[in-house]
């Protein structure tokens, strides 16, 4: 199943879609900057490393972190959905960041019903630690699950070492991971919010017809 993951910045796909990362997973990371003792080239080698680990291949767009404007955002994204013709897409809960604000607005106009564009039959809203700990608004709560080894996402994260930070702390994301397997009866899992989910119901089978008596 191909899988198209719409992610703000470089590490927001492992943070909130750990379990989607394997090979036929592409992901469009909206931008990426350079900071202050953190060039933008390192992050790159992270996001390489993660790449070459996982399975997934991704795409860097050009646009200024931290200012995303969710009109530039469309075009791109309907792009990548028109090329790769995904069965999933994932885009990332709305929050106090504007870049996620944006990109979440931004894919819902690029999965949106349109005679121009592919059918999408899956598209799911992930999660993070920051909109959890502090929600922009009263989301619906997760109504998908999916059982991850946290062991494992937390090694995944560890690739990502410039972006671990106190609010999304490894013991952050295990919380989360833990609670969320919590709610299934599992040690761990990642929750994510239904926008649509098609499911096809097969033609019934022709009956035989009865002889005539």
């Amino acid at each position: 199943m191909s899988v198209l993951i719409l992610a703000p910045h470089i590490d927001d796909e492992v943070l909130g879609c750990f379990a989607f990362l394997a090979p036929g997973t592409h992901v469009v990371h909206a931008g990426v900057e350079s900071r202050p003792g953190m060039p933008a080239s390192l992050r790159i080698q992270e996001l390489e490393a993660s790449a070459a680990a996982l399975g997934f291949t991704w795409t860097l767009l050009d646009n200024p972190v931290n200012a995303y404007d969710s009109a530039d955002l469309v075009a791109p994204f309907e792009r990548a959905i028109i090329d790769r013709r995904p069965a999933t897409v994932l885009l990332p809960e709305p929050s106090y960041n504007r870049d996620h604000r944006e990109v979440h607005g931004a894919a819902l106009i690029a999965t949106r019903p349109h005679d121009t564009l592919p059918r999408v039959d899956e598209v799911l809203v992930y999660e993070q630690p920051h909109a959890v700990l502090w929600p922009h608004a009263m989301a619906p709560e997760p109504s998908v699950f999916v059982e991850i080894d946290a062991q494992a996402k937390l090694h995944a994260y560890a690739r990502y070492a410039s972006q671990v930070r106190g609010h999304r702390s490894p013991d952050c994301v295990r919380a989360l991971a833990m609670l969320r397997g919590a709610a299934i009866g599992r040690p761990a899992a990642e929750a994510y919010r239904a926008l649509r989910i098609v499911r096809s119901v097969a033609p019934p089978s022709p009956q035989p017809m009865e002889a005539p008596r």
